[in-house]
């Protein structure tokens, strides 16, 4: 779902998404929600000892950043927009690291469960890149009535996601 909301976020700051806007986040997301269990069933509980402390507070450093980022651009007159910046390497590298971070304990609990983690990971993986896909569309869809103010409101959304997942992990999990 975390996928899905940044996906959102990425549709309404193009003004008309073509297959490649469409794609991107779904293949980072999908990707690395297949790719964070599978490795987090490998490392085992050594290594989710290490991060379960840290993993909240690092995707929600990374999705303040990003949507603080995106609040500043909306309000500065530079010229440049969101199109361009949008799908980069890097920014999509740390989203797509952000919302899946917590996977890794996912992972973990499969190998204790004892889980098919092939099937388990495509099931996620595929699940992930379509509802990626279908929240860019969306997320356009929405932006077309709120062009004005698109990367300020997925700024915003970036960020109480962050403070979500930080909340989550502090108090409720």
């Amino acid at each position: 779902m975390d996928a899905f909301a940044v996906s959102i976020t990425l549709g309404l700051s193009v003004k008309k998404p073509g297959i490649k806007e469409i794609l991107i986040p779904g293949l980072y997301f999908g990707l690395f929600q297949a790719l964070m269990p599978f490795i987090g069933y490998f490392a085992g509980t050594h290594f989710a000892g290490r991060i379960s402390h840290l993993d909240h507070w690092v995707a929600f450093g990374l999705l303040c950043l990003i949507g603080g980022k995106m609040i500043k651009d909306s309000f500065s007159n530079k010229g440049e927009t969101a199109d361009e910046n949008s799908f980069r390497f890097v920014k999509m590298l740390v989203l797509a690291l952000a919302t899946s971070i917590d996977a890794l304990a996912i992972g973990i609990t499969f190998a204790l469960l004892e889980v098919n983690i092939f099937f388990s990971i495509a099931i996620i993986g595929f699940t992930t890149f379509f509802i990626s896909m279908a929240g860019v569309k969306i997320g356009n869809q929405v932006g077309v009535k709120l062009r004005s103010r698109a990367e300020l409101i997925g700024g915003a959304v970036l960020v109480i996601l962050g403070f979500r997942i930080l909340i989550e992990h502090l108090f409720l999990g």
